[in-house]
């Protein structure tokens, strides 16, 4: 088991913003072209988290001597009364401060609704007795049976039983016969995972199973190559790959002895029929590079091109192949597949049972049965309290809890959050849309703001210390060139370069210039209280340098309009070098970038050269040449037309003696990632 060292962080908890990142499903622009990525950076041995008790901790010291009774544990706990659910009274996770808030006032509301996740979380003494009495209440309110057992996480010592494998009905009926879970098998994980991971159209790779904004390993499919902890091209059913010279053929032979879950054997037409198929149908991937894919034989199939596309490989990665023969429109809810696990389970809204495939052509799965529940984010740390659970993700806010049997896993990822710049002078499209800005359209500008922000007190303040600067939107990526990092936090010197840009203040302290005011209004995603600090956090920033700063929440329904004239807080990042492609390279429609106004041949002409490349190798300097060659690129010494902030650790608590296996850097969305080679997890 691995994990990060803890950085050294603000003590305050002034601000704790992380709870609200679960919000974050349809607020960001998903990639069109997927693909797997990772990176292995140097881990050290886990260590056991158990911060001191803090004042909070001593204030609820009465509160946790005081029994509660049945009924008071069901009524504190009611919004627990589906597994995925809250009624909406009480503490509403990730709900968003006034908008025109002051920054302190958004620190206090973070501050304030840690207080009231703790008081709700804390577990009571002396209550045994009392279980048998919530479980027939919970009955006789038709709550689900893990759902009753989550309730005694807040009442009793439930969450100190180290409780192992089984599914949550197999453990709620354990607690009930006073067995020990630990007699369950080793061979079973239950994960709590937040209600955007459960995959709306189904486990249909054609509406973005394993793909799209939280792309992640199928499972249930297998794919043609695989990227391996290391971030090398891998093969799952693929045997061999080939690319021809001018990068217009793939050919891919498969193996011979894989079969799907219904016993028929797997064959080049099953891949050849999911390309073709996606290609038509898909609404989440962009195969516009393929022209058609074509079985030759049962075990080779051919991919055409309609242009070169060097890095099809991490598009493999991540196609699940399906049966030609099975599918269809029901495809979603009842998949049949070749991969490590089969779908035996789906309670919408609740839960996915996932097994071990028997007939897997691989290394047996460890883990035979892979539970997941998607619950919010305190009802997750609630199941961790209980012991109801094995991993659970969870935030910053409450990382500095003390959970007896459970350890903080603190992954690394390139799920950043940044803000754009419009690079170009304010118009009006026709259909009365401003594009661009006249005071972040000077170069200098974008420049003396990059320079500004402190990203590390963001980290601190905002993260709870659980992150890392961002200074692209591929950082820790083989095609990341660290000349990004070539900016440091220099207040005196933003100043500097505002005056020689003739940017002076006026009697107001505001910068102006030709009549142009230094104006901005940050936007972020409403309900969304971590960018909402984060835009907060840089507003406030911007105000010492003489930029008049202010913060505004808004819907998607306009925020992609609204960005073409002014910033918005975004998240991205993904393990393929489509979304730097698709942030920077202009459309042929517009010549502009399509999510904020921005051009530049030349970065244009490198990202163009990558795709056209012979070998992934050879793609990553062209890639790394779009950010910056030493005269022209995207960097902090070019264009700039995007500010990247933080990075967002994904943090679970794992349960003692869990191993969970090697982590690739994680991705934008806090999901299914861990899971990717769950396969390969085991108890010690």
């Amino acid at each position: 088991m691995y994990i990060r060292k803890r950085k050294q962080r603000c003590t305050s908890r002034c601000c704790l913003a992380e709870a609200g990142e679960q919000k974050d499903r349809n607020q960001d622009s998903p990639p069109k072209e997927v693909g797997v990525f990772s990176f292995h950076r140097k881990l050290r041995p886990m260590k056991q988290k158990n911060a001191p008790r803090d004042a909070h901790s001593r204030e609820e010291e009465t509160c946790r001597k005081r029994p509660r009774s049945a009924r008071e544990c069901a009524k504190a706990h009611s919004f627990l009364t589906e597994i995925n659910k809250k009624n909406g009274e009480g503490y509403q996770e990730g709900t968003a401060v006034q908008q025109g808030s002051h920054f302190s006032d958004i620190l206090l509301f973070h501050k304030e609704k840690y207080r009231s996740t703790t008081e709700n979380m804390k577990k009571r003494e002396n209550t045994g007795k009392i279980i048998g009495k919530v479980f027939g209440e919970a009955r006789a309110l038709g709550v689900t049976a893990l759902a009753a057992a989550v309730m005694l996480s807040g009442c009793g010592n439930a969450g100190n039983q180290a409780q192992k494998g089984g599914s949550g009905a197999e453990q709620t009926e354990n607690v009930e016969n006073g067995e020990n879970a630990a007699e369950n098998t080793q061979t079973s994980v239950i994960i709590a995972m937040p209600p955007t991971s459960e995959p709306e159209a189904g486990f249909d790779p054609a509406y973005g199973w394993g793909a799209g904004e939280h792309m992640h390993e199928p499972l249930i499919q297998s794919t043609l190559t695989v990227t391996e902890a290391d971030l090398s091209i891998g093969y799952d059913l693929a045997t061999d790959v080939e690319t021809s010279e001018d990068g217009m053929t793939w050919t891919v032979t498969i193996r011979d002895d894989a079969k799907f879950t219904d016993g028929e054997t797997l064959t080049a037409e099953d891949v050849a029929f999911t390309y073709n198929t996606l290609k038509e149908t898909s609404s989440v991937n962009d195969f516009s590079m393929l022209k058609q894919a074509e079985a030759i034989d049962d075990v080779t199939v051919v991919f055409e091109m309609e242009r070169p596309f060097a890095i099809w490989s991490y598009t493999m990665a991540v196609t699940g192949i399906v049966p030609e023969h099975a599918y269809g429109t029901d495809y979603g809810t009842h998949p049949i597949g070749s991969g490590r696990y089969i779908l035996k389970q789906w309670d919408k809204g609740q839960q996915v049972i996932l097994e071990a495939n028997p007939d897997y052509y691989g290394d047996a799965p460890k883990m035979r049965q892979v539970t997941i529940l998607f619950m919010e984010e305190d009802a997750a740390f609630v199941a961790v309290r209980a012991g109801q659970v094995d991993v659970a993700y969870t935030a910053a806010s409450y990382a500095d809890q003390s959970v007896p049997e459970f350890s903080l896993l603190d992954c690394e990822t390139v799920d950043n959050r940044g803000f754009n710049l419009p690079a170009v002078p304010e118009t009006v499209r026709g259909d009365g849309v401003k594009i661009g800005n006249d005071f972040t359209a000077d170069v200098q500008v974008r420049r003396a703001i990059n320079l500004a922000i402190d990203r590390q007190e963001m980290i601190d303040h905002v993260l709870n210390g659980y992150g890392s600067p961002a200074y692209s939107v591929c950082d820790k990526m083989p095609w990341y060139n660290d000349e990004m990092e070539n900016i440091s936090y220099d207040v005196e010197k933003a100043e500097e370069m505002l005056d020689a840009a003739g940017w002076k203040k006026n009697a107001d302290g505001i910068r102006e210039k030709d009549g142009v005011k230094a104006i901005l209004e940050f936007l972020y995603p409403t309900g969304d209280s971590v960018r909402q600090a984060l835009a907060a956090d840089t507003a406030q920033q911007l105000k010492e340098i003489g930029i008049d700063a202010s913060i505004r929440g808004t819907g998607w329904d306009t925020a992609y309009d609204e960005a073409q004239s002014q910033p918005l807080l975004w998240g991205w990042g993904a393990h393929t070098p489509m979304e730097f492609y698709n942030i920077y390279h202009t459309k042929a429609d517009t010549g502009l970038a399509e999510y904020s106004p921005y051009a530049n041949e030349t970065v244009d002409a490198y990202m163009d050269e990558a795709l056209a490349a012979p070998d992934l190798e050879s793609s990553y300097e062209l890639w790394k040449k779009a950010q910056w060659d030493g005269e022209t690129g995207v960097s902090a010494e070019g264009d700039l037309p995007w500010i990247w902030l933080v990075n967002v650790d994904h943090l679970y608590w794992v349960r003692d003696g869990l191993h969970v296996a090697e982590q690739k850097v994680h991705p934008h969305g806090h999901g299914w990632s861990i899971v990717n080679n769950v396969d390969r997890w085991y108890y010690e």
